[in-house]
């Protein structure tokens, strides 16, 4: 039987802070629950949303159900008893850590189980030794920045000091990377992506997850505006992933939309879409439910609802966001074929309500739905890696070295 998977990677949106959140710093972190607490307060209206979140299609899978597992509360304005279609459970992070690329490795099977390099100073971030190393390697004049940034306003701060000087940005955060800002049009997006791939064979011993390339238009602070060309350079996955099992075992098609394979520095996907909006990304993940072949894998990540709303801080536009998605939600469902497995989830927080600009050590939501799939609580995960052992499982692959399966299709014992 021809099976196809549909994994939708909500980035960023966790569903409370999970037990070891104040190691982290995260103590009272809560994605999903802060933004619908705003929205039924009214604290979240706009010109284009009002009231509490409205989100039907997610709460049809559980959303609401996994979220009170998680938490104990349930999130404000959602039904208590929906009409359920899917089966769910909430999961906890294995790594230690809050990234993107340790949420996403791990949930195809490859836990980080060692410590990220991290640049912890707020001020003068980067190490000397380094920076004199990708001047020299580099032969660029000079730098700025060099610090802990809001990718957003660091171009505000920097961006026209660079067009007069064409010295790129250079700025780091809580995570695990070193990102680089600079001028499509003026530096050359060429130019940033090579002074980014040189900077990432520095630091790849350094154990930094990634380089990012941030390429921006505009020609004063008030229109500076980051693009959509954006590239991850990425360390490459330590263990095999779940897409190489399904390629090698079935010789599947993984389908990468967003920036789904510079996560994984490309291995084991097949087929690669890029998209620059929330639309564009719901767009292109319509088309390719609508029309990828049978024993496909089709992986979207949203990174908007993270870059734009998370990390900014912008409760009201999250929540926007998330309404938008839930429509096209509808639409996934409604064209799904006869043996397809959806899943939804998410690969860490960043609550818009919390201090800070950065990502929150958050439960996140693991919602399934399948024809042939009990509506029911799956329990709470230990890992991540069960979103990929459940897979390997319905695609009939070799059993994955972390993580078990949830799913327990009608009929089954």
């Amino acid at each position: 039987m021809q099976k196809r998977v549909v994994v939708l990677l909500l980035d960023s949106f966790g569903i409370g802070a999970s037990e070891d959140a104040k190691d982290f710093g995260d103590f009272g972190a809560n994605t999903l629950g802060n933004i619908a607490k705003a929205c039924f307060n009214n604290l979240a209206n706009s010109n284009d949303r009002n009231g509490a979140l409205k989100l039907p299609y997610l709460e049809s899978l559980g959303l609401g159900l996994s979220a009170l597992k998680a938490t104990n509360e349930l999130p404000l304005g959602f039904e208590s008893k929906p009409n359920l279609i899917g089966a769910y459970a909430y999961a906890k992070e294995l790594s230690s850590a809050k990234d993107t690329i340790s949420g996403h490795w791990e949930m195809m099977g490859a836990p980080v189980l060692f410590e990220w390099g991290y640049f912890k100073d707020k001020t003068h971030s980067f190490p000397k030794e380094i920076l004199d190393e990708i001047m020299h390697k580099t032969k660029i004049k000079g730098y700025l920045g060099n610090c802990h940034a809001s990718g957003t306003e660091i171009i505000k701060d920097l961006g026209e000091k660079h067009l007069e000087t064409l010295y790129p940005i250079f700025y780091t955060s809580a995570d695990s990377v070193f990102q680089i800002a600079a001028h499509e049009e003026k530096f050359g997006l060429d130019n940033l992506y090579a002074l980014c791939e040189e900077v990432f064979q520095i630091l790849e011993p350094l154990k930094i997850a990634r380089v990012i390339a941030r390429p921006f238009i505009g020609a004063n602070r008030e229109d500076f505006k980051r693009t959509a060309k954006r590239k991850d350079y990425a360390i490459k996955p330590h263990k095999k992933l779940l897409f190489e099992k399904f390629i090698e075992e079935k010789q599947g098609e993984v389908i990468s939309i967003g920036k789904i394979a510079d996560i994984y520095a490309h291995v084991g996907i097949t087929q690669k879409f890029k998209a620059g909006s929330l639309m564009e990304l719901c767009d292109v993940t319509l088309d390719q439910v609508k029309n990828a072949k049978n024993n496909s894998l089709i992986f979207t990540n949203f990174v908007h609802f993270d870059s734009d709303y998370g990390h900014r801080r912008d409760i009201s536009g999250y929540a926007n966001a998330l309404e938008y998605f839930d429509t096209r939600l509808k639409e996934v469902l409604e064209n799904l074929k006869e043996n397809d497995l959806l899943i939804l989830c998410a690969d860490h927080g960043c609550d818009p309500s919390f201090k800070g600009t950065d990502h929150t050590r958050e439960y996140i939501p693991v919602l399934f739905y399948h024809k042939d799939l009990q509506p029911a609580f799956l329990g709470k995960s230990e890992s991540f890696a069960d979103i990929g052992q459940s897979i390997a499982y319905f695609l009939g692959l070799s059993p994955l070295d972390y993580g078990k399966n949830l799913l327990k299709f009608k009929g089954q014992p």
